[in-house]
């Protein structure tokens, strides 16, 4: 590959570097389940040179370091070493490919991008699963951007599958606003922020217990995983969520954490009283909307392109002296807002430039490594669009995205899309049972339907 001589080079920002360190290496992969068989091989090399290279610079663009600062410099894309197309045994049946595919994407998860070359990848299966006839896979580094930037980026290559002339929509978002006056919300922030700062701080010493999610083991980032997804009405979860007079992300973590721990209770009743902590990964922007990606360019927009996101620590609510499942999204949501009236998570941000600048940026991705181990789960969520989208022809059935190099083995994101929620789980292997799990998450489910119906009743 020939490196182009450019002139004032793009700085990788100070979270693409931590998030591209020997600590660490974060990858976010998208997966497109087509609902028709996958014939782009054709037509890939086209697709990727002159709709998805354009897209941002950083795509044609590789990490070089200068004087002990990364920055992006432009490249010549040799797009064949980019795009791969595995070859699974012929002729097995869709459940078979199921297993394929998520050890494939276990794989993929585990693997650090070639040093010299683009930091992005696709890989076409085209072999049919329980949910599709073939997944298009986009793997990115995280140092290219955060989930917001990569998903509208991918978005951006899309178009409606009814009509390609027309926009792709998304779901409102509505905040809910404290009734609380000034003063109270003043004193409440502050008081928040020092005890969320404090605990979030000690997180970098003190390890979550080790339960039946939590082994424990160190590089856990390079070791297997299985994968695993389920489907919610996206309309029920906003039905109950107007009973309870909370937010969606409300609900959805809230029903986490009782699938979480019902499962913990299931394996080793003496877990259900076990300290456990999420981390929960939050967009900055000004608003969630995707925009023009014309628009996520511009540098001083409101929606930026970049690593624009921090984390907040939620502990786990336990089983304990809870007499039934809206008892626990309650108090999940009590927990919740309390978060969302503290600036820990600011500070926390401040806290790694300040050990990036009397120390390195190795000594912030060490500091986040820490943090991320000792919790018990990570959790992120993004919304999709309403409507159907295709890509080349091919109409998208389903849409879920994982990550990759976290150093935490039990992870769950979530993404909207047509009126649904997906729920993706990577866990690590030989620990978590996924169908247990799966049926733990549906009997939670089940009870927060039922207990929001009764209360609808009375």
């Amino acid at each position: 590959m020939e490196l182009e001589e450019l002139e004032g080079l793009e700085p990788v920002s100070p979270n693409g570097q931590y998030f591209s360190s020997d600590a660490l290496s974060v990858s976010f992969l998208a997966v497109l389940e087509s609902e028709i068989p996958i014939d782009l091989e054709s037509q890939s090399m086209f697709l990727l040179k002159n709709v998805f290279l354009p897209i941002s610079p950083r795509f044609s663009s590789i990490m070089v370091e200068n004087n002990g600062k990364k920055e992006w410099k432009r490249v010549e894309v040799k797009l064949e070493d980019h795009l791969h197309i595995p070859t699974f045994p012929s002729n097995l049946s869709p459940k078979s490919y199921d297993k394929y595919i998520d050890d494939y994407l276990s794989k993929l998860s585990t693997e650090r991008f070639p040093q010299g070359k683009p930091l992005w990848e696709v890989h076409i299966v085209n072999y049919p699963t329980s949910n599709a006839a073939g997944n298009i896979i986009f793997k990115f580094h995280h140092a290219l951007g955060d989930g917001y930037s990569l998903m509208g980026a991918l978005i951006s290559s899309l178009q409606r599958a009814d009509d390609p002339s027309l926009p792709l929509t998304f779901p409102s978002q509505q905040r809910s606003e404290s009734k609380e006056n000034f003063v109270t919300k003043t004193f409440s922030a502050v008081g928040n922020t020092i005890s969320d700062f404090w605990s979030a701080s000690l997180k970098i010493m003190k390890e979550d217990d080790l339960t039946p999610i939590k082994s424990g083991n160190d590089a856990i980032e390079f070791r297997p995983s299985t994968v695993s997804t389920m489907t919610f009405s996206l309309d029920q979860i906003k039905s109950i969520k107007n009973k309870l007079g909370m937010t969606v992300n409300d609900v959805l973590t809230g029903m986490i954490f009782f699938g979480t721990r019902l499962y913990m209770q299931e394996i080793n009743q003496s877990s259900s009283k076990a300290d456990c902590t999420s981390i929960m990964l939050i967009n900055t922007r000004l608003i969630g909307d995707y925009v023009p990606i014309e628009e996520m360019m511009k540098p001083n927009g409101k929606t930026p392109w970049g690593n624009r996101f921090t984390w907040v620590h939620i502990p786990v609510p336990k089983l304990t002296q809870l007499s039934n499942a809206l008892d626990f999204i309650w108090n999940t949501q009590k927990i919740i807002k309390k978060k969302r009236s503290s600036l820990a998570a600011y500070f926390s941000s401040r806290l790694l430039v300040i050990l990036d600048k009397f120390g390195s940026h190795e000594a912030s991705s060490r500091y986040i490594h820490h943090t991320v181990k000792n919790s018990s789960m990570v959790i992120s969520n993004m919304i999709g669009p309403v409507e159907k989208m295709s890509l080349a022809n091919h109409p998208i059935k389903g849409l879920y995205f994982l990550m990759g190099g976290i150093p935490q083995g039990f992870q769950i994101t979530i993404v909207s899309y047509m009126g649904k929620v997906r729920l993706g789980f990577k866990m690590e292997k030989g620990l978590i049972d996924p169908q247990k799990f799966k049926s733990c998450m549906q009997n939670a489910w089940e009870m927060i339907l039922k207990d929001s119906d009764l209360m609808r009743n009375n």
